[in-house]
C-alpha cells in the first residue's frame, strides 16, 4: 500500500471528507486528493502535521508498519512530556508545581522573576 492510499484509509477512517481533512492540515482538498492518487508524494512537513493532527502511528503513515493511531497519553501531562520533550525530572518538576498550593506557586515564580531579571 502507498503512503497516499494509507492517507486516503486514515481519512475513511475519521469519516472526513476530503476538504475538511484538508482545512485541518492547512492544505486544499485538492492537494489531499493528489496525494491519495499518487500524482504527490508526501512532504515530511505534510507527514509530521498528519501524525501530530490525527495521532497517527509516523511508521504506519510512511512505512506501512504498526498499527494506524498512536497510543493516546494517559494524561494531560504525558501529552505535554510528549509534545514538549521533557525527560523525567521535567516531569517531576512540573509535577510538583502542579500540586503546590496557589500561594506557594506564587513564591516560586516571584524567585524564577528575580532570576530571570524580571522583577
Amino acid at each position: 500500500m502507498t503512503q497516499g492510499e494509507r492517507v486516503n484509509q486514515l481519512r475513511s477512517a475519521l469519516n472526513l471528507t476530503l476538504e475538511r481533512f484538508g482545512e485541518r492540515l492547512g492544505v486544499t482538498k485538492t492537494a489531499i486528493s493528489y496525494i491519495e492518487k499518487g500524482n504527490r508524494n508526501l512532504t515530511e512537513q505534510m507527514i509530521k502535521s498528519i501524525c501530530r493532527e490525527f495521532n497517527v502511528n509516523y511508521d504506519w503513515l510512511v512505512y506501512g508498519d504498526g498499527d494506524m493511531f498512536s497510543e493516546l497519553p494517559k494524561t494531560i501531562l504525558d501529552e505535554l512530556c510528549r509534545v514538549y520533550d521533557l525527560d523525567a525530572t521535567d516531569r517531576k518538576m512540573v509535577e510538583a508545581y502542579i500540586k503546590m498550593n496557589k500561594q506557594s506557586r506564587q513564591v516560586l515564580k516571584d524567585y524564577i522573576m528575580c532570576i530571570i531579571g524580571e522583577k
